[in-house]
């Protein structure tokens, strides 16, 4: 089973994809600016995953 599956059509929605990978990445910059650098490492990465599986893998 994958966490994010591009093809679920709850990811139909652009939307949807773009929040998916925007919400972990304001919260790492967030964490970031409150002196948590290694949760923001930790929601930096989530961000990244999921640009990976819903943006650029093909």
């Amino acid at each position: 089973m994958k966490v994010l599956d591009r093809h679920d059509p709850f990811f139909a929605a652009p939307w949807r994809r773009w929040l998916t990978v925007l919400a972990p990445g304001v919260w790492a910059v967030f964490e970031l600016m409150t002196g948590s650098p290694g949760w923001a490492l930790m929601f930096a990465a989530i961000s990244t995953y999921a640009a990976w599986e819903l943006f650029l893998r093909r």
